[in-house]
């Protein structure tokens, strides 16, 4: 008995007979198949080509740095700081209040501070084998003293670094009148909102005297004035990373301290000695700008990399079709 399949090719072999072109290719077809290749190998070199003129562009439409520097090296005054402010724009209280930067200058590791227990401490206890994070507050402020150390809190809980193991934390009070136990409190409720193992080993919260205070804020470029009227002081707001040596290596300014950039400031600040090879990847096609303190994209390095990706990829669909091409031999005619 004959089946549906016998059938199928009894009928197939008939169609064949009558139409020699179902066995195999035209010569015409094969022919046009022969053509078409070249043709494509044709169009992707020429699109290879113009990725690799990427390669050729102008560095300084890149350096979106160089605008923000002086003739030098100095920085403008609108990259040096956020915020000395115009005398001539603003009240008494607000003039020479903002951030300086010191970029590489040494901090003195030599100055004594009190932790949260009240003994009395180094500042270089806590420098030597990680990054450290700087913020500067004090534990009385209404208003932006909280909302910055909230903000660093936030960031904190996104990165994928641990602190107390990657990176430290040192929150200090400017105001030489906060004692121990705010500290201690400001700690706890901090530590437990952080919500890590070894946290508490990596976040410290100081206070200290007027003399090791404005030693530290001098350093750093850190300007606040106190108001007695209100009793209240006006400063600017942002955190500082610090290298392991206790050098200044970045500033973060403002209230909103963005994880990715802030896991890119502690992997260049611990010499590359944490953070992953995607981490080198990034910083190689990013640079910090002094003026914003954010990393910016370097346009040139951004477009080498994806043509030299596009290319690798390019030339191994080549390989692929050449040796497809191979492996099917046209039939005879």
């Amino acid at each position: 008995m004959q089946t549906d399949s016998d059938r199928g090719g009894w009928i197939f072999n008939r169609a064949r007979e009558s139409n020699p072109s179902l066995a195999r290719p035209s010569l015409a077809l094969r022919q046009r198949r022969g053509q078409s290749r070249p043709r494509v190998i044709s169009l992707l070199l020429a699109v290879i080509f113009c990725c690799g003129a990427a390669w050729d562009v102008p560095a300084a439409l890149a350096d979106t740095s160089s605008s923000s520097t002086l003739p030098g090296g100095g920085l403008s005054p609108a990259a040096g700081r956020t915020g000395t402010l115009n005398s001539k724009r603003v009240p008494a209280l607000l003039r020479g209040v903002g951030i300086d930067q010191r970029l590489n200058q040494q901090v003195p590791l030599d100055l004594v501070f009190r932790d949260a227990s009240g003994k009395p401490v180094r500042l270089g206890d806590y420098f030597g084998s990680k990054p450290v994070i700087l913020s500067l507050i004090y534990f009385n402020c209404p208003n932006l003293c909280t909302m910055e150390e909230n903000d660093l809190l936030q960031s904190l809980r996104l990165l994928k670094f641990d602190v107390g193991k990657q990176f430290d934390v040192v929150t200090l009070s400017f105001n030489p009148h906060d004692t121990p136990e705010m500290a201690a409190n400001k700690r706890a409720i901090y530590l437990g909102l952080y919500g890590r193992k070894g946290a508490e080993n990596g976040w410290h919260f100081l206070t200290g005297d007027e003399a090791s205070i404005r030693a530290l804020t001098d350093a750093v470029g850190f300007h606040y004035r106190y108001d007695p009227n209100t009793q209240l002081y006006a400063h600017a707001v942002g955190i500082i990373i610090l290298t392991p040596q206790g050098r200044i290596s970045r500033y973060f300014y403002g209230l909103q301290y963005p994880a990715g950039d802030l896991r890119l400031a502690l992997v260049q600040a611990s010499n590359d000695k944490i953070g992953s090879p995607v981490d080198q990847l990034i910083l190689y096609c990013c640079q910090y700008d002094p003026a914003t303190g954010k990393y910016d994209w370097i346009v040139h390095r951004v477009l080498m990399l994806g043509a030299g990706v596009t290319i690798l990829c390019l030339g191994i669909l080549i390989l692929v079709m050449v040796r497809g091409g191979r492996s099917h031999p046209q039939a005879s005619v």
